[in-house]
């Protein structure tokens, strides 16, 4: 009986001392995670401060930074289905700062890209063609609605800016009363240069793939006919399924359209202009810091030379 009784205090006594030891290495390990995480929450709280005197400086200092690099060219904001109306007031902003004419907005909606609509785009492209100029062979409906819409926002000759199309006159009023977009300003006066604003969340469901292909469509077709265009967005139009990525997919269009990826940020705005400077200079570029992104911003900013 003595014996069980010592090794049932024997055990009592050593699981308490066990418990003790646990219960103190326990503690340890909680306070060097709170230790680790307050060091996390310092670094993050730095590197907002950071971000947020950036944002400061460029915002201050942008009309330096673009001033008279948009002098002399016209440029029409042509907004995606989707697209986040937060992004229009500061690129019209830093459009007005570069020297640039704002010749309003072209917003494409929902309806525009939606399944069920794709045979009526399909008609009223071919309805409104310039002279009933003929399609390339396998154009999709987002490539003929794409083209008429350039033709009639946009022109590569300086001298027939702020002039309507004659051939043209009839197209955006066709697709506003189909209610595929909606317009402000006066883009049918013509523009040299356009900025496409991506969506600001990746397309969804099954027609998701055809509908990030209009939108690379439609900036493909507004740089055939005008004299450059940049597609612009945040990161998550970087990311698998956005827009920019689409473009990049895209080898022939990413050739000729420059895309920005940054465009939530001052940067990337005062990025868009120096971007338009490169199309008008004849290259293009994949700007930001998305996968696919060559460097934050083209390699040397064109100067601001007058345009003729």
């Amino acid at each position: 009986m003595a014996i069980f009784l010592a090794l049932t205090v024997g055990i009592v006594l050593g699981s308490t001392v066990l418990d003790n030891t646990l219960v103190k290495s326990t503690d340890v390990l909680l306070d060097q995670a709170r230790e680790q995480n307050d060091a996390y929450r310092a670094q993050i709280i730095h590197l907002q401060e950071l971000s947020e005197g950036d944002n400061a400086f460029v915002t201050t200092h942008s009309g330096e930074l673009v001033g008279g690099r948009l002098t002399g060219e016209r440029v029409v904001l042509v907004e995606a289905p989707g697209a986040s109306a937060s992004m229009r007031d500061p690129l019209e902003k830093m459009i007005d700062a570069a020297g640039g004419d704002f010749a309003g907005r072209v917003t494409f909606t929902d309806k525009y890209i939606a399944k069920e609509q794709a045979a009526v785009v399909d008609g009223l492209a071919g309805t409104l063609s310039p002279d009933g100029r003929p399609f390339p062979d396998g154009a999709s409906p987002y490539d003929k609605a794409a083209s008429v819409i350039a033709n009639a926002i946009v022109t590569a000759n300086r001298s027939e800016q702020r002039t309507v199309n004659g051939a043209t006159v009839s197209v955006l009023a066709s697709f506003q009363a189909g209610g595929l977009i909606t317009v402000s300003g006066d883009p049918a006066e013509r523009a040299t240069l356009a900025i496409v604003i991506a969506p600001s969340q990746p397309y969804d469901g099954d027609y998701a793939e055809a509908q990030t292909a209009a939108v690379v469509s439609l900036a493909a077709g507004l740089d055939n006919v005008g004299m450059g265009t940049v597609l612009a967005g945040s990161t998550l139009a970087s990311d698998q399924g956005g827009v920019i990525a689409a473009l990049h997919d895209d080898g022939t269009a990413a050739a000729k359209v420059t895309s920005v990826d940054t465009v939530d940020m001052p940067a990337g705005r005062v990025v868009v202009v120096y971007a338009l400077r490169e199309q008008l200079a004849g290259r293009a570029g994949a700007y930001g810091v998305g996968s696919e992104a060559t460097a934050f911003e083209p390699p040397v900013p064109v100067s601001p030379t007058p345009s003729p």
